[in-house]
């Protein structure tokens, strides 16, 4: 008899251990998909609210272990100094974020030591510290009311940052190490998101700067603009006068000047074209994103036929045109000045007896490569940047405003293309830019 009750309460102690083995491990599993469900959470999420995300969570992990109040504290080490970013309580549990700012490590130093460390620091009982001191471990938790206490560090690329924690109030709480393992998973979910978190914070007051940028230069270059189109046109109408003068005065004193004043007055007259020429290269170049006249399919073949009309072409100069050039949407005025400054530019520079200048273009995807080749003088490899660039000329004697090619990068890039030359002293130059085939 003494037997049978001996095995049966044997079969009941075994038949209880195993129902707290289950129960364990049903806990277990239990938190493992609230941890999924919170980090499925994070990452569908678009992150707008990352406070309500944080505290959910931080809410949610609190109830499941049973604890009364649920923070996150980040690490100062400039100031030594930890402060509390989030916290959560249960109903009935007084906050303690407010009095839990820039707080001293020095008041915490065994859970620092832990956490450099990159262990927890656990505390089932706070009545069993020592009592050491208004500044001691225990003095500071226990008017907080904190029975039962862990926390966990957050490691950062390997560096400490902070550490989420969980106050016990109501009564004393006790941590397995498989749920001190899960909530260091928990603090790993935290550091991706905040860190997530802060890149896109990062990434939009880039773009917040580049907007103030591009605004900031864009009214820039339009007061730019503005005053170069001001001050050339006020330049002309006294240039214009100059001109007529000198004109006159030569006219009148035809008879009485001598070869040398004749000289002289004729480098008064070429300085003054060559100014006007300047006047109107920068009247030009400012007025190109300024023009408010409509848009429009424009066929190019049709257009290099009117510009023939405005060019003049010496003998020497042979210009030929390929067949069937594509339709660009644009404004004419525009591509007008982008081929006939490269022409023109590719006729003052050659200086071959028998001049050649070749217009035509390749198809490509998304645009088209047009050319304008010449067997001129050639470009050093040292200029192919500078020539490009307002007032840059290859020959300061030329009465060129070297504005012209300054003015055809400016619509290219208006166009969103690009342009770039090949050259070769002696044998010749080829301009190239692209254009989209579809301008909206």
């Amino acid at each position: 008899m003494g037997q049978a009750t001996d095995d049966k309460a044997m079969a009941a102690r075994d038949n209880m251990a195993q129902l707290e083995k289950d129960a364990i491990i049903k806990r277990q599993l239990r938190f493992q998909e609230l941890l999924i469900q919170i980090s499925t959470k994070y990452i569908n999420s678009d992150l707008v609210d990352i406070d309500k995300l944080i505290n959910d969570s931080l809410k949610q992990i609190g109830v499941f272990v049973e604890a009364d109040r649920s923070y996150i504290f980040s690490y100062d080490f400039s100031t030594n100094t930890t402060s509390n970013t989030y916290e959560w309580c249960a109903d009935g549990v007084t906050p303690e974020i407010g009095n839990l700012q820039n707080v001293p490590i020095d008041f915490i130093p065994q859970w620092l030591e832990a956490h450099q460390k990159g262990l927890p620091f656990y505390v089932e009982n706070v009545g069993s510290l020592p009592l050491d001191g208004e500044h001691g471990l225990r003095a500071i938790l226990e008017p907080q009311g904190v029975k039962s206490l862990i926390t966990i560090p957050k490691i950062k690329n390997n560096q400490l940052i902070g550490f989420i924690g969980f106050d016990s109030v109501q009564k004393l709480n006790t941590y397995t190490e498989h749920e001190k393992d899960i909530l260091f998973v928990y603090a790993s979910m935290l550091i991706n998101v905040i860190q997530r978190k802060e890149n896109e914070e990062r990434l939009q007051e880039q773009e917040r700067k580049k907007e103030e940028l591009l605004a900031h230069l864009s009214k820039q270059n339009e007061e730019l603009n503005e005053y170069a189109h001001v001050v050339s046109h006020d330049l002309k109408s006294p240039l214009t006068n100059v001109h007529t003068l000198v004109n006159w005065y030569m006219e009148e004193r035809k008879d009485s000047l001598t070869q040398e004043d004749r000289e002289s007055l004729d480098l008064v007259l070429f300085n003054v074209e060559k100014m006007d020429l300047l006047i109107k290269g920068i009247l030009e170049y400012s007025t190109i994103d300024r023009l408010e006249e409509a848009n429009h399919q424009i066929d190019l073949n049709v257009l290099l036929m009117e510009l023939w009309q405005t060019i003049s072409i010496p003998d020497h100069m042979t210009i030929t045109v390929q067949e069937s050039l594509p339709s660009i949407y644009g404004n004419p005025w525009r591509f007008k000045q982008l081929f006939q400054n490269l022409i023109v530019n590719a006729i003052v520079y050659n200086d071959k007896e028998q001049g050649l200048v070749e217009v035509g273009y390749m198809e490509k995807e998304q645009y088209y490569v047009f050319f304008v080749k010449d067997n001129g003088k050639g470009i050093k490899k040292s200029y192919h940047d500078r020539i490009f660039k307002v007032f840059g000329k290859l020959e300061s004697t030329s009465s060129s405003s070297g504005v012209g090619l300054s003015i055809v990068r400016k619509i290219v890039r208006y166009y969103q293309g690009d342009i770039w030359l090949e050259s070769q002293e002696g044998v010749g130059t080829t301009f190239y830019f692209t254009l989209p085939k579809q301008q909206a």
